[in-house]
């Protein structure tokens, strides 16, 4: 018998995929609020064709911290879809998308404080559970 984690029915990887995206859309308002309270609302209503002066640090972390999402997030959903898809999820897709999520999740305030190397250490664990979900589409 199957004993994979669920929640409300749900693959918990599914769950914390759809957590993960509800994170990033707290990444994107974080980061567009910080940078219209650098530059105004009159800025973030209009075209924004003008030249504006240098972002200040909090919003420019923001908007790094948010790349830096996009550039794995649609791995982590590939991932966690075709490994759901090809009946694959288990332990080692479980612990990967808890890595993930979680790694992200603490990612995030320590990038918006500027916090070095531990960042990058938690940046590295949640690599580390996107790497062990591909892994789970090939390994039972």
């Amino acid at each position: 018998m199957d004993h994979h984690p669920m929640l409300d029915g749900l693959p918990i990887e599914i769950v914390l995929l759809a957590a993960t995206m509800i994170l990033a859309i707290v990444n994107l308002f974080w980061a567009a609020n910080a940078r219209t309270k650098q530059y105004g609302t009159k800025w973030n209503v209009g075209a924004r064709d003008e030249q504006l002066p240098p972002i200040e640090p909090l919003p420019g972390r923001l908007l790094r911290a948010q790349a830096n999402l996009m550039e794995t997030l649609p791995l982590f959903a590939a991932a966690v879809l075709a490994a759901t898809a090809v009946g694959r999820l288990g332990q080692l897709t479980a612990w990967g998308a808890h890595l993930y999520f979680f790694g992200r999740l603490i990612y995030l305030p320590l990038y918006a404080m500027g916090t070095p190397v531990i960042r990058t250490v938690v940046w590295m664990i949640a690599m580390a559970g996107l790497l062990m979900v591909i892994a789970g589409i090939f390994c039972r």
